[in-house]
This record gives C-alpha cells, sequence and structure tokens, in this order.
C-alpha cells in the first residue's frame, strides 16, 4: 500500500474485489473514496468518469459507452442514478455538428441525443471534457493544491517544471465543448502526459483502470501539496504576516452572539438567509494578515468557489473587540459597507451583461469576514451556507499556495460573470424546486422533545425551516435529535437543553440558536404542563409551579428573543401555544385554567407592543390533545375524568362527543394551526386566536 501525507489513500482490495468486472461500480467506489477527504475536491465539485463496453438495446451490438457523474450532485456521494450514461462515438460525433465557441452552449442541449441510459441524470457541462479524451477512466478534480499552482501567475511554469513535462497545461477557459476539443489537443501535442492542469480551474488524470486513475490522482496531488509545503518552510510571511492577534475562542463567540442577527438581516434585505459561522484555523490566519485587503477583493479563481461565495467577500470595519451592545450604533456603522458592497454587485453586473443575462440575483454578500473573529456566510438553507464557508476556505487555501509559490491570480470580472450568469447555469437554478414556505426561517419551539412540540417543529422542518429543538429532558432531546436528523438531516437541526423558568437557559439556548443559525424568526411558546385538583387541594407549590412554566416561561422567552428579532429587523413571529381552557371555565382548574388566561392576555399585550417591530404575536387554543401529549402526565387525566364523573379511558370519546365536529385533536392538528399563523398568507395579522379544539361553543370569541 502506498503512504501519502496531503491526501487519504482509502483504497480497500476487499472491497474493490468484489467489484471486478463492474467497471462502473468501480467508477463508484472510487468517487466516493475521492469525495470523502475534502483536500481532494470540494463538496459537490468536480466529476469522474468510466468508458465500458454494453449491449446496445436496440441493435445487440457492443457499443462504447462513458458512464460519468450527471449534473449537480457530489462524488463523494455519488450513486449509479447520479451518472449519466452516453453513446460514446455519438457525443465524439458532435464535433461534426460544432460551430465554434459562440455558439457553444447549444451543444448542451446535443447531449441528450448521445444518451443510452435513458433513465442516468442529465448529462453535465464537463462531459465533452472525458469524452474527447481516449482514458477509460477519468478523474476530474479541484483539489486546493492543485489550482494553487493553476491559480498563481507562474502556473504553467510551475507545472512544467514540477512534473518534469509530465502534466500538460490548458490555458483557462469556461468548460464547455471547445474545453474538451483543448484537451484533446493538449493531448495529441504531449502524448505521453499522465494529467492535465486547467489554469486557475482544477485538474485532470487517468488511467487504464480504476485504481490506476485512483493513484495517478493521488500522485499528483500529493506532488503539488508537497511542493506547497516546502514553499511556505522558504517563505515565512505568506500573506504578509499576521496583523493582528485573535480573541479567545470565548470572545469570538460572546461577539458572534451578538453581531450575527444584526448581519442576518443586512444579508436578508431580499429574502430570508440562514448564517453559519466558523473560525477555522486557516480563517483566522487569512483574515488577520496584512494581506487580507489586497487579496480579499480579488475574489476566488476556481468557477465552484465563487459560484458558491460571489464574486468577493465583505471585509467587516469593525475591531474585534468593538462593543456590539449598541445595535443602532453597530447597524449605523455597517450600514454603509453593505450598501457599498450591492453597489459593487450592481456595477459588477451592469459593466459584465450581455444582451441575454438573466436579471440580477441577490445583490447581498454570501461571504462575511470580521477581523480578529471568523468568518460568516449566509444563503437560503444550512447546507448552503456551510458549504459556502467551506469553499471560502478552499479559495484562502488556494491564495496561500498561489502566494508562496508565486502570485494569486482571480479570474477577470467578466470570465466570472460569465459563468456566474451563464445562460445554462441559469437553466439549472431554474430546474431546482421551489422554495417551501418555511425556507430561510429559524424556529425555536419551547419543549419540542416530545407530545405537541415535537409534532410543531416536524411541521415547520417539513415546510423548510431550520428548527431548534429543545427540552428539560435529556434523553428525550436525544432520541428527538436523532429522529429529526434521519428526517430532514443534520444542517435542519440543532439541539440545546432548555427549563423555560431558568434565565440563564434561555439566554443559553438563544446563543446557541444564533451560533448554529445566525438567529431565529420563529417563537414557539409551548412548554407546559397541567394540574387539575379542586381549590381546597390546589397547593401553593402547585400554583407556582403553574405560573412559572406557563406564564413567567412565556414571558422569559418572549422578551429574550424580542431582541434578536429586533436586531434583525427582518420581521418575526411568536406562536403561544395556550388552551381552551383561557376562555372555558370549569371545575377542578382554577392554577391551570388563570395560568392560561394569564398566557392568552400577555399573547395580546405583547402583540399591541411589539408590532411596531413588525412582530407578529398570536395564540393557538388546543382543547385535549391526549395523543403522546405531556399534558397528560401528572395525574392530569385522572384529575380531569374525576371532574366529568368518567373512567380515564373514556375521556377521548369524552372529548371528541362535546365538540361540535365530534373529533378527537392530535398534536398535528395544533402544529397545523401554527404553521396557519407563520406559513407567510396571515403576515398582516397579529393578536389573533385560533381555536383548535374540534368546535366548542363556550369558546367561541363573543
Amino acid at each position: 500500500m502506498k503512504t501519502y501525507k496531503h491526501v487519504n489513500y482509502l483504497w480497500d482490495d476487499k472491497i474493490a474485489q468484489s467489484l471486478q468486472g463492474d467497471e462502473v461500480a468501480l467508477l463508484l467506489y472510487r468517487s466516493n473514496i475521492l469525495g470523502a477527504d475534502l483536500r481532494i475536491t470540494n463538496y459537490g465539485g468536480g466529476n469522474t468518469s468510466c468508458k465500458v463496453l454494453e449491449k446496445d438495446p436496440l441493435t445487440d451490438e457492443s457499443v462504447e459507452v462513458m458512464w460519468i457523474k450527471g449534473s449537480g450532485g457530489d462524488i463523494g456521494t455519488l450513486k449509479k442514478s447520479g451518472l449519466a450514461a452516453l453513446y460514446l462515438q455519438r457525443l465524439r460525433n458532435l464535433e461534426n455538428v460544432y460551430r465554434g465557441i459562440e455558439y457553444e452552449d447549444e451543444m448542451v442541449a446535443l447531449f441528450n441525443h448521445c444518451i443510452f441510459d435513458l433513465s442516468s441524470k442529465a448529462p453535465s457541462i464537463d462531459t465533452p471534457l472525458h469524452g474527447f479524451l481516449p482514458f477509460k477512466h477519468i478523474d476530474h478534480l479541484h483539489p486546493d493544491a492543485g489550482i494553487a499552482i493553476a491559480a498563481s501567475k507562474d502556473g504553467k511554469r510551475i507545472t512544467a517544471e514540477l512534473f518534469k513535462g509530465s502534466i500538460g497545461w490548458v490555458d483557462w477557459q469556461r468548460p464547455g465543448f471547445d474545453l474538451g476539443l483543448q484537451l484533446k489537443a493538449c493531448l495529441e501535442a504531449n502524448p505521453d502526459i499522465k494529467g492535465i492542469m486547467l489554469g486557475s480551474h482544477g485538474l485532470f488524470t487517468w488511467g487504464d483502470t480504476a485504481y490506476d486513475c485512483y493513484i495517478n490522482s493521488l500522485d499528483v496531488i500529493e506532488t503539488c501539496a508537497t511542493y506547497l509545503e516546502q514553499s511556505y518552510s522558504k517563505k515565512n510571511n505568506v500573506f504578509g504576516s499576521q496583523k493582528m492577534v485573535s480573541l479567545s475562542k470565548a470572545e469570538r463567540n460572546a461577539q458572534v452572539v451578538k453581531l450575527a442577527p444584526i448581519l442576518r438581516g443586512f444579508c436578508s434585505s431580499e429574502r430570508h438567509m440562514i448564517g453559519h459561522f466558523t473560525d477555522d484555523e486557516r480563517v483566522l490566519e487569512f483574515i488577520n494578515s496584512n494581506d487580507l485587503d489586497r487579496l480579499a477583493p480579488l475574489g476566488t479563481s476556481c468557477p465552484d468557489h465563487f459560484l458558491r461565495t460571489k464574486i468577493q467577500p465583505l471585509v467587516l470595519n469593525l475591531d474585534k473587540s468593538e462593543c456590539l451592545d449598541n445595535v443602532a450604533e453597530v447597524k449605523r456603522k455597517l450600514e454603509p459597507l453593505f450598501a457599498g458592497y450591492r453597489e459593487m454587485y450592481e456595477q459588477y453586473y451592469d459593466s459584465c451583461k450581455h444582451e441575454n443575462s438573466p436579471a440580477i440575483r441577490d445583490k447581498n454578500p454570501v461571504i462575511v469576514l470580521y477581523p480578529g473573529v471568523g468568518l460568516f456566510s449566509f444563503a437560503k438553507d444550512k447546507q448552503t451556507a456551510r458549504v459556502a464557508a467551506e469553499f471560502y476556505i478552499n479559495a484562502i487555501n488556494v491564495m496561500k499556495g498561489a502566494e508562496a509559490v508565486s502570485e494569486y491570480t482571480a479570474l477577470p470580472r467578466q470570465e466570472a460573470f460569465d459563468i456566474e450568469y451563464w445562460l445554462l447555469e441559469e437553466a439549472k437554478l431554474q430546474r431546482m424546486p421551489k422554495s417551501k414556505a418555511l425556507s430561510g426561517k429559524i424556529v425555536l419551539v419551547t419543549g419540542s422533545g416530545g407530545g405537541i412540540g415535537k409534532a410543531i417543529a416536524r411541521k415547520m422542518a417539513q415546510e423548510g425551516a431550520v428548527v431548534v429543538l429543545n427540552d428539560i429532558n435529556a434523553d428525550r432531546l436525544a432520541s428527538c435529535e436523532e429522529e429529526f436528523v434521519e428526517a430532514f438531516g443534520k444542517d435542519a437541526v440543532m439541539t440545546t437543553l432548555l427549563d423555560v423558568t431558568n434565565e440563564e437557559q434561555i439566554k443559553h439556548a438563544l446563543n446557541d440558536a444564533v451560533l448554529a443559525f445566525g438567529g431565529i424568526d420563529i417563537v414557539v411558546n409551548n412548554a407546559g404542563l397541567s394540574i387539575s385538583k379542586t381549590i381546597e387541594d390546589h397547593t401553593q407549590e402547585d400554583w407556582d409551579l403553574l405560573y412559572d412554566v406557563l406564564v413567567k416561561g412565556q414571558f422569559l422567552v418572549t422578551q429574550a428573543s424580542t431582541a434578536i428579532l429586533k436586531a434583525q429587523n427582518i420581521s418575526g413571529d411568536i406562536v403561544n401555544i395556550v388552551s381552551k381552557n383561557a376562555l372555558v371555565s370549569g371545575p377542578n382548574n382554577i392554577g391551570y385554567g388563570s395560568a392560561k388566561g394569564a398566557q392568552l392576555h400577555m399573547s395580546r399585550l405583547s402583540a399591541a407592543e411589539l408590532g411596531a417591530a413588525k412582530i407578529r404575536v398570536n395564540v393557538v387554543n388546543p382543547d385535549a390533545v391526549i395523543s403522546d401529549s405531556n399534558i397528560w402526565a401528572g395525574g392530569w387525566a385522572a384529575g380531569r375524568a374525576k371532574a366529568y364523573g368518567i373512567k380515564i379511558e373514556e375521556l377521548p370519546a369524552y372529548y371528541a362527543k362535546r365538540t361540535l365536529l365530534n373529533e378527537i385533536i392530535l398534536p398535528e392538528d395544533i402544529a397545523n394551526a401554527c404553521f396557519a399563523h407563520v406559513g407567510g398568507l396571515l403576515n398582516k395579522s397579529t393578536g389573533n386566536i385560533l381555536n383548535v379544539d374540534g368546535g366548542v361553543a363556550m369558546a367561541f370569541l363573543r
């Protein structure tokens, strides 16, 4: 087994042996282990292929077919359904109808005439780059170490010297049919090369077998990385040395908690964005350096990088230790920065656009750099924001390497624009699923470890939100987290312990939400308990517990959330889960019922006060939610059965029969009511009460 320092050798002979005879399976295996190492290629970047003989289903003759990663997807998680399969000769025959580089976009539609497997993925723009090379297995990768050389001023010379002519060079050109022909020409002029470096872009390597191709890719990347490492040791002041020292981890987090909602508000001026923060050491080295102001405006080089990070980042003008408590003052300082960025982006668009360019997209930055603290990224969802940050770290690695061996060069603005606003890229964006109602929204549902709270959180996640799961019970919370991660993915959920009567825990939970997602949009005050006793049997302890959890808990969570909602200044929702008992008087209910009444009126008072900040406050009044509800624990069911003179097991039917609709109420019904308040159709509605009780006439609002 070969050993490497800068990449992971993950080839398992036993696994590979079990796949022998199935070149497509070996392609997938190679792709997955390559994609498992982000030093080899970034998430979603690059593509892999193999060429095999297949039986033509129409002629039964043996034909050569190329299997290649289809449009979109990630080689690290690639499956056969993510591959495109094309008749190789048909693809190559397209050269006969190719009208030149100014018409090359029309070639993409012709790829469909070359499809072999009709159930396969749509071919990507890189398909001809693989098709015009004769090798059975090909990797196109975006290793930081390789792009660092490819994006350096002297990249062509360094490549020739470093590999002694065994790696070819093709100058930067937008991916497409013509670039495939250039790769073919490079190989014909240099028939003994084992790979090709694409200027500012990435690396092509190949082999006669999946293993040979894999080893070739690792060898080339290892050579590049070793060369960079040696260059770092010779040049001690990469990035011009450090201009400042970072704050401590605790101090950085404290600044992030205060600043992230403000940044999120600015970045969400056109649509709600989810945030991500990283203070990775590579980020800190770059943003604390003397060369930050020179390099950051240049933007990134590799197309995969700037498609996700935008043309350049926004660098904040805040001191790392600056007091950020005065939100209005911080906004006053940042407003000109964001206005300037938007103006820069408009000028970039106007100066580079073509007659048929798509309309300008969101003008806000994706990457925001805070020297001494870290990197913020904002995007339509958490995964996209996290991946954008990862791509910018890739870009930092590229800049560092290029500066160590030569001088970093970014793509010209026009070239960058032509990729960002490429009609084919626009078509890909238009094919993406329409955003869900709560996409870009961050939701905290108190007591979401089970029962009604979990149902509400699940509904919010189903509608596209990221959710902050919390509970007072750690075991229940852990079980809920596992369920949500399985259903919605790790990027859609975070967890934090929360006792709503504990002000410090509330602060900690909201800080966790800000650190994870950048802020909060929707707060559902759901945490609760119930005690059903006569006046004589009610104790002071019962009374205090009910009012602490239901009344004080709602107040404290609302109070703490309001500061974040106002800092963002992009509106927000507070939904309070109250009860039919806030409106209907019944026996054995004095503590619970009066606390619910207090919750209801507090909701109206909050709506009256927070409306000016565009924060809506509404109420859902459930009744008799028995299924999977914690409210029935602790003797409540027995108390209600006693009050009504029936058996406990008769309660569901009893409650249903007393309603106008004769329906049993489920946690999902309450979740749907919450979504009705926050889903976008009632954005001009606040201070309202929505009863979900099957129809209890005594609870009608008069």
